[in-house]
C-alpha cells in the first residue's frame, strides 16, 4: 500500500469513528463503482449521507476542502445514484457531506461540513 493510500485510510478511519460519536450509524465503506470511490455511506436520523473524506498531513497543498471540486462533487453525485440502484433504495434523503481532517503539530483538526453541496 503506498503512502498516499495509507493516509487515506487513516483519515477515513478517524472520519468513521468522529461521525460515529456524532450518532451516525455507518452502513458501508469504500462503495467502488467504475474508477471513483464513495468513502462513507452512513446515516443520519432519516437521511442516507455520502461521506467524502480528506485528509492532510500539511498545508502544503492548501487545505483539504479544496481538493473537492465541482468535477469531483459530480462523480460522488454519480456513485451515489449507483449506490442506490444496486442497493434498490428509492425512499431515503439524500445528502453529501465532508469531513476534512488537518495534521497540526500533533493534533488532529476535524471540520464537518453536513450537507456540503448538492447537485441532486
Amino acid at each position: 500500500m503506498d503512502s498516499t493510500n495509507s493516509v487515506g485510510k487513516s483519515g477515513e478511519e478517524i472520519a468513521m469513528q468522529f461521525l460515529v460519536q456524532k450518532g451516525y450509524i455507518i452502513v458501508g465503506r469504500n462503495y467502488r463503482f467504475g474508477k471513483g470511490e464513495i468513502d462513507i455511506i452512513a446515516e443520519d436520523c432519516d437521511e442516507l449521507v455520502f461521506v467524502e473524506v480528506k485528509y492532510r498531513k500539511s498545508d502544503e497543498y492548501g487545505h483539504p476542502v479544496y481538493a473537492i471540486s465541482t468535477g469531483k462533487q459530480k462523480q460522488l453525485v454519480k456513485l451515489a445514484k449507483s449506490y442506490l440502484y444496486v442497493k434498490n433504495i428509492s425512499n431515503k434523503i439524500i445528502r453529501f457531506d465532508v469531513v476534512t481532517i488537518k495534521k497540526e503539530l500533533e493534533t488532529e483538526i476535524i471540520e464537518h461540513i453536513k450537507d456540503a453541496f448538492m447537485e441532486w
